[in-house]
């Protein structure tokens, strides 16, 4: 994580820990038609609540305690199409923090949760909230309170990364996560024990155990247990040909429920098993996926690409001495659709020279593993995200 903008390589709760075929969810598909303002939700590119954020995508979340009108409107919550379900900032909550319940496990001890991103962690415990977003509520959520004083940290969650305790350090109030597996793990934490990979810990005083978590109380996508409107989104970002400090946009809930969110002629990308697609970039086939929550293209490393990284502290952006000009093909992992995405890298330090711009349409980052399509690809596309059944029929991108 750089000290200078925020370099978030985002992808968010790992999609391979959710095997689609098997990702419990209790959501249930709802075609009918209402008003279309409805199911839009404001969204904004900016700094985010430090003014640190660059390509941050922020959205105001409203949380209540369950079946009350005791309610906080909760800004700069990062909108993220690579996790899955919401995470807030205890001090971002204030008072109504201790009016949401705490879950607990068969033992009474309350459960506390090390969500794990790329590289850090956010710890908090898990409790119940209604939430609200545009005309649309989701009852007694299951959510994340990210807060480190619940307990300490254990070990084994520290060893992942840093953890982001803070609005400075996560760059972010919250983490709205709205990929398209409806349990932030899956059957993988479900049980305890040997292949269980963590997340969730039953905590008794200071002492906190790995424990199994039932997918139906992990913490959930709140937009697929809307009453309707829940079977996916639409991220709705104009173009930006340059450098801009803000830019405003739509997210619109469902896919095909109304006449604003219709599929049209977007083409569908599926994933594989791993939640990802196939992309190609110069002859070679990775793993790729949209990630609204990564603030860059993030792709290979400097070597392979022959584009130095930056100096520190903006080491994880690509510095080209001029505007590099690329392409690479996205696949459906079954068959379906191609297409071919040109894009441009240009000189994160040079782009960062602006102290009032926080939109970059051409910033790009290293990351050797995969082909993370950061915010900057969402730019002047409806990019529609469809969740896995049983409210969905996804999973699967299209744009």
């Amino acid at each position: 994580m750089s000290s200078g903008k925020l370099g978030f390589l985002f992808p968010g709760i790992p999609a391979l820990l959710c095997l689609w075929a098997g990702c419990g969810g209790s959501s249930s598909h709802n075609s009918s038609q209402g008003a279309a303002s409805n199911n839009v939700q404001a969204i904004v590119v900016n700094g985010g609540p430090q003014n640190n954020h660059v390509n941050g995508v922020f959205t105001t979340v409203t949380i209540c305690a369950p079946a009350s009108s005791n309610c906080q409107n909760i800004n700069a919550v990062l909108v993220d199409t690579g996790s899955f379900g919401l995470r807030v900032l205890a001090s971002a909550l204030g008072a109504l923090n201790s009016s949401l319940p705490q879950q607990k496990d068969g033992n009474g001890n309350p459960t506390v949760e090390c969500a794990q991103f790329v590289s850090s962690v956010v710890w908090g415990p898990v409790k119940s909230a209604d939430v609200r977003l545009a005309g649309e509520k989701a009852s007694s959520v299951p959510i994340q309170v990210i807060d480190p004083s619940v307990a300490p940290i254990p070990s084994a969650c520290k060893a992942i990364g840093p953890a982001e305790e803070d609005s400075t350090s996560l760059g972010a109030n919250g983490i709205l996560g709205i990929g398209f597996f409806v349990s932030d793990c899956g059957p993988a934490c479900a049980t305890a024990g040997s292949g269980n990979p963590g997340f969730y810990y039953s905590c008794s005083g200071s002492s906190c155990q790995s424990a199994g978590q039932p997918t139906n109380q992990q913490v959930q996508n709140p937009v697929a247990l809307f009453s309707q409107d829940n079977n996916g989104v639409i991220v709705q970002l104009p173009s930006a040909s340059s450098s801009a400090p803000s830019l405003s946009g739509s997210l619109i809930f469902g896919i095909g429920t109304q006449g604003n969110n219709a599929l049209g002629a977007a083409q569908t990308y599926r994933p594989d098993r791993n939640g990802n697609l196939k992309t190609n970039f110069k002859g070679t086939i990775y793993e790729g996926f949209l990630d609204s929550g990564s603030n860059a293209y993030f792709f290979l490393s400097s070597g392979a690409v022959g584009m130095p990284n930056c100096p520190n502290p903006e080491s994880d952006f690509y510095c080209p001495p001029s505007p590099v000009n690329l392409s690479a093909t996205n696949t459906s992992a079954s068959p379906g659709a191609t297409g071919t995405i040109n894009f441009t890298i240009d000189n994160a330090n040079t782009l960062f020279s602006s102290s009032t711009d926080a939109v970059f349409p051409t910033l790009g980052g290293s990351n050797p593993s995969t082909f993370d399509w950061g915010l900057p690809f969402f730019f002047g596309r409806n990019v529609f995200v469809a969740f896995e059944p049983p409210g969905g029929s996804g999973p699967y991108w299209a744009y």
